[in-house]
């Protein structure tokens, strides 16, 4: 089975749960916790704006930052109020990485879908699941895109081969983020 190469960053890694490493994000929960204070001590998702609302100093932005950072600027802000607020900032819920390890299939298939990332999932696997190809499609002009750093790379997916002729050169093995797309034919 044909490889694509690896990123440096790989995305996995990058979900993992550390908290000095995980960067929160959109539809997570974190649990504050004020020692001392416990009228302070709330549980609270991020909102799609990326934001926590936390007593008596309202919005804090939390989303990009690491659980760590995010407890600094509420401590902070919070010793405005309090005299050396002992503030934690834990994950409950790793919701957002639902969202961000899936895979995407778009375009000429019978139904266009977003699917869990499973390791060892192909880009034919993704396709089977979106339904096979569908009658418009032309599958010898298929593309899988990845994001590696701050770019995309675009990679060329003989679909047709693969479905047809059982040729696999271009059955990638797809990573947590990937988008295939299935361009319909020209008429």
């Amino acid at each position: 089975m044909p490889r694509v190469p690896e990123p440096a960053d790989d995305t996995a890694q990058r979900f993992a749960s550390f908290e000095g490493s995980y960067r929160i994000g959109v539809d997570d929960r974190v649990q504050i916790t004020v020692w001392r204070n416990p009228e302070l001590s709330v549980t609270a998702p991020v909102r799609p704006d990326g934001k926590i609302s936390v007593p008596i100093i309202g919005d804090v932005e939390a989303g990009g930052r690491t659980p760590s950072e995010v407890a600094e600027i509420i401590k902070k802000r919070l010793s405005e109020y309090i005299r050396d607020p002992n503030v934690a900032v834990i994950l409950t819920e790793l919701r957002s990485h639902e969202f961000l390890s899936r895979v995407r299939v778009t375009g000429a298939v019978r139904t266009p879908r977003s699917i869990p990332h499973r390791q060892g999932m192909t880009v034919l696997d993704a396709v089977l699941e979106a339904g096979g190809v569908n009658d418009f499609a032309s599958p010898n002009r298929s593309k899988l895109y990845r994001k590696v750093k701050d770019k995309t790379e675009v990679f060329e997916i003989d679909l047709g081969d693969i479905l047809k002729k059982g040729r696999l050169e271009s059955n990638y093995l797809l990573r947590p983020g990937d988008v295939i797309t299935v361009p319909e034919r020209l008429f």
